[in-house]
């Protein structure tokens, strides 16, 4: 039985900051952990893709260690600007501001895919559909929740 709409609305609120929380993590994850052979695998598949089977020199691994922690680092400041927005779209109920993290999916998401595609980071556009699939459903949910709400 699917749960009614008068529980639905906090339960989406609480996956969205649950989503941002953990894009936090990833963030703080990705600057700080470069060196500690935690992500060896994944910038192995990084490396590969710019490098292919051949040695990478070790400048380039260092670069690709210094381009995740500068991503991290950003990545956190656009997830606690993501948590501010779930914040006000909880306590405001206000459908702007779930469309405006709408729009902003959107203009990462297909970018980001497009770019991974080309240097064959299968990984990443994988991870971008899943984000896609998990996120956008309840924001649309919550924006047309919100709006008619507005309205009445």
């Amino acid at each position: 039985m699917p749960a009614p709409f008068s529980s639905l609305r906090p339960a989406l609120v609480l996956w969205l900051y649950a989503a941002a929380i953990t894009h936090i993590l990833a963030g703080l994850t990705l600057t700080w952990a470069g060196d500690s052979g935690f992500l060896d695998g994944y910038l192995r598949i990084l490396e590969l893709s710019f490098w292919g089977a051949d040695a990478v020199p070790l400048a380039g691994h260092e670069q690709q260690v210094w381009w995740l922690a500068l991503f991290g680092a950003t990545l956190q400041s656009y997830s606690l600007y993501m948590l501010a927005l779930v914040h006000l779209g909880s306590r405001l109920k206000v459908p702007a501001v779930w469309g405006w993290l709408i729009a902003g999916i959107l203009l990462w998401a297909p970018q980001d895919m497009w770019l991974s595609a080309q240097q064959q980071v299968w990984s990443h556009v994988w991870l971008d559909s899943f984000a896609l699939l998990v996120l956008l459903p309840p924001l649309i949910w919550l924006y047309v929740h919100d709006r008619q709400k507005a309205q009445q």
